[in-house]
């Protein structure tokens, strides 16, 4: 039975609380009061947009020429024993 007492006890409890907070959120709730109402318009009339025309100059274009000199070593000569070690073949 003690049971019983506080599973009713619980619900109301729950049922307080959740009455509470919705009082609290319809005094707090602003967007009611503040929605636009629309109306159906039944004549549809047809709008031309306007032609816009932009006109962009035409850019110069620059083109950069990058010189770089680049060095290159010349072969070393070879000694005579270092042509004599290609002449060999082992």
């Amino acid at each position: 039975m003690e049971d019983i007492k506080k599973a009713i006890l619980g619900v109301l409890t729950l049922a307080i609380t959740t009455g509470g907070g919705l009082l609290i959120k319809s005094l707090f709730d602003d967007t009611k009061d503040s929605t636009p109402k629309i109306e159906k318009i039944e004549k549809t009339e047809k709008i031309s947009q306007p032609n816009v025309i932009i006109n962009i100059p035409q850019q110069e274009v620059k083109t950069d020429t990058i010189v770089k000199k680049v060095y290159v070593k010349p072969k070393p000569k070879l000694s005579e024993t270092e042509k004599r070690k290609k002449k060999i073949d082992w």
